[in-house]
């Protein structure tokens, strides 16, 4: 008998795998218009790079249950405009969001221009899910504007609302509840990370009591500088430095002109980095326990073997690699590859995917699993037949990173510290096999992920024009697609 159950659930992964590549929603795994539609909960951390999920236990029991996925890379590594690709499934050169803030990104210009009604969480409501974004939304959000309306402002396409303004202290924040803005203190009970645990799991209770399929989005602010650790873990990890691998003060050859003139990091700025990778540790602590009251929850509502656990950050982090004192933006790995781990119905446990995955991937995700049809306007492409075990024959080979860079603005949160790097505006590609990278200075980078894993050797001089060329071309057809099947194609490169 049980080799009978396998051999089902393996032609029905194959099904799903043959409509997802045509382009259906596939009714198989989940989707339809029936009561058996699958939840999604995402948890969307902030600023989390690969070297901390060993200390997650969760997101490894999660990897062992499902899929993670190895060469996931965000569209920029920087908050806002990666958080609008995430909802969109669009690149920033699509969504206008190259920024925290200013005329080029945060919060207003993704409002201004129309884009809140383009994302997953509208797609899914008008497919009669309910929908919940807890945490954090997008960079200048504040949860007490109006937005031209008559009560503090909550976006179209989302059931429920609890969002944060600045959160990033995880104490004395205001919640938008619904239309209601809350105040909280400074109380153990207030630490931001719990609250939203808090909240997540009444919703998934309501929801499962009324039987109605749901999309939970929890993004706490951790571990986002000053990372806050919640009290019950503010001592954990006693003497814990930052991994020191062969990118660590070391400085690339052929550096290009923003980098090369960085020296090698002194004593404070090192013990300054070991001390902030330590509370960095100790506050996705919180997000771990959130994790597992969210899944404890879903096992008691009876909804947990129809529910996708999908985990993630919006960013990586470097944190003395290349020299760098702790930031992102940059185009190197630490800052643009980050974790996915996706668990969930008919979900190939254990499981890992090299494919070239990107957060534009979600949102057409999420829409597919619901059966909720997607725009070709949506530039990225569903993850479900991946999700199955299909090895990615056909997929993208590349993907793109687009950044607007120095930032200057005083009131950004993420505006680099002396020291912590502040690219210039770039656009770059990066395969399993390379990372090319063009500054709007005129400077190139690339580095041979096969030879030389940690990009410390930058051998761009000395690539032939011809060999730029086609790279160059191949750039460009990536930054100038403007729907689904354009950037599918440019991403086969």
């Amino acid at each position: 008998m049980g080799r009978v159950r396998r051999r089902l659930a393996f032609v029905a992964g194959v099904i799903v795998v043959l409509v997802g590549l045509a382009g259906a929603a596939p009714q198989t795994v989940a989707g339809g218009t029936g009561p058996g539609r699958p939840n999604i909960v995402f948890v969307l951390t902030d600023d989390l790079s690969w070297n901390l999920v060993k200390y997650l236990p969760q997101v490894r029991k999660l990897q062992g249950e499902g899929t993670t996925f190895t060469d996931y890379v965000v569209t920029d590594s920087l908050c806002c405009p990666s958080r609008a690709s995430i909802l969109t499934g669009r690149f920033p050169h699509d969504t206008g969001v190259y920024t925290n803030g200013g005329a080029d990104g945060g919060f207003h210009y993704f409002h201004d221009h129309g884009e809140e009604s383009e994302t997953f969480a509208a797609a899914l409501r008008a497919h009669g899910y309910r929908t919940a974004l807890m945490g954090k939304y997008l960079n200048q959000y504040m949860p007490a504007h109006r937005e031209g309306g008559t009560e503090p402002y909550v976006p179209p396409g989302w059931s429920e609302w609890d969002v944060a303004g600045p959160g990033y202290w995880e104490y004395w924040y205001n919640l938008n509840q619904n239309h209601d803005v809350v105040h909280y203190g400074h109380q153990p009970a207030d630490y931001l990370t719990d609250v939203l645990a808090g909240k997540g799991s009444d919703f998934i209770t309501r929801s499962a009591r009324d039987h109605k399929p749901f999309l939970l989005e929890v993004a706490p602010f951790a571990p986002h500088s000053p990372y806050t650790p919640a009290p019950r873990h503010k001592d954990d990890f006693p003497g814990l430095d930052v991994p020191r691998g062969p990118a660590y003060d070391t400085l690339p050859q052929n550096a290009p002109p923003w980098l090369a003139g960085y020296g090698p990091l002194s004593a404070s700025e090192r013990d300054a980095i070991d001390h902030a990778f330590r509370k960095r540790a100790q506050s996705v602590q919180a997000v771990d326990d959130l994790i597992a009251n969210l899944r404890s929850t879903l096992e008691k509502a009876g909804v947990a073997d129809n529910t996708y656990i999908v985990f993630s950050s919006d960013n990586g982090y470097h944190m003395g690699e290349y020299r760098l004192t702790p930031g992102k933006m940059t185009a190197f790995d630490t800052d643009i590859r980050v974790p996915l781990v996706v668990a969930g119905p008919n979900v190939a446990p254990d499981s890992v995917s090299h494919a070239a995955v990107a957060n534009i991937d979600l949102a057409p995700t999420f829409m597919r699993a619901a059966g909720a049809p997607v725009p070709s306007r949506v530039d990225g492409h569903s993850l479900l037949p991946l999700l199955v075990g299909w090895p990615g024959i056909g997929w993208r080979t590349a993907n793109l990173v687009e950044h607007h860079g120095p930032g200057t603005r005083p009131d950004d949160p993420d505006r680099p510290e002396p020291g912590s790097g502040d690219p210039p505006t770039y656009a770059a590609m990066r395969t399993h096999a390379y990372t090319y990278v063009e500054y709007a200075d005129g400077s190139r980078e690339y580095y041979d992920h096969t030879r030389d894993p940690s990009e410390l050797h930058n051998l761009a001089g000395t690539l032939s024009s011809a060999r730029l060329g086609r790279l160059h071309a191949a750039l460009e057809r990536l930054t100038n697609c403007h729907d689904g099947p354009a950037c599918w194609a440019a991403g086969h490169v």
